[in-house]
């Protein structure tokens, strides 16, 4: 081998190392979203508080509306977990689910495609949380803005499955063994 070629694979070895080493470069971002999780819980609480506070007063709407919020932010809890757990475990480490006694199951199991289909589901039910509260709160909206709210929402529904069935037919492709 020449010392060109033996340059080169030096080279190479150092970029890769660099590259392989960058993806610590995300943990910062999974670690501010554990962070935001904090955040989200003040959030619950204080919704929850007030929620209990004028719960015994308020409407049945307006119990259902509140409700909803606490839904609407619980779904939004479980997201980040699964984009911080999946993401960490996808991108950056393993986590070794036998030191920890109480692992859930499923975070081990999920790869980038079933990531990409949670996260995406979870969109969904948020948007239809949303969009339930409109209509329960639709005295308060126009039939204009209802329309935005159905649409977007139809959005959220139809680019899930679409992801779904292109993630399906690349698993599916003719000649796979799959």
């Amino acid at each position: 081998m020449s010392d060109w070629s033996k340059w080169l694979r030096r080279i190479e070895h150092v970029m890769e190392t660099v590259l392989f080493a960058s993806r610590w470069l995300l943990a910062p971002f999974f670690i501010a979203l554990a962070l935001a999780l904090l955040v989200l819980l003040a959030k619950m609480l204080v919704a929850f508080y007030e929620f209990t506070l004028h719960a015994w007063s308020a409407s049945e709407v307006d119990v259902i509306l509140s409700i909803l919020g606490l839904v609407d932010l619980t779904l939004l809890g479980s997201l980040l977990v699964i984009i911080i757990f999946s993401g960490y475990e996808n991108f950056v480490s393993r986590i070794d689910p036998a030191q920890h006694a109480d692992w859930p199951e499923w975070m081990v199991k999920i790869d980038f495609t079933g990531l990409k289909l949670k996260v995406m589901s979870s969109i969904v039910a948020i948007s239809a949380i949303q969009l339930l509260r409109a209509f329960v709160n639709g005295k308060n909206l126009t039939t204009h803005e209802l329309a935005w709210y159905v649409g977007i929402h139809l959005v959220f529904v139809v680019s899930g499955l679409l992801l779904a069935l292109t993630d399906w037919l690349s698993e599916h492709q003719p000649g796979d063994s799959a």
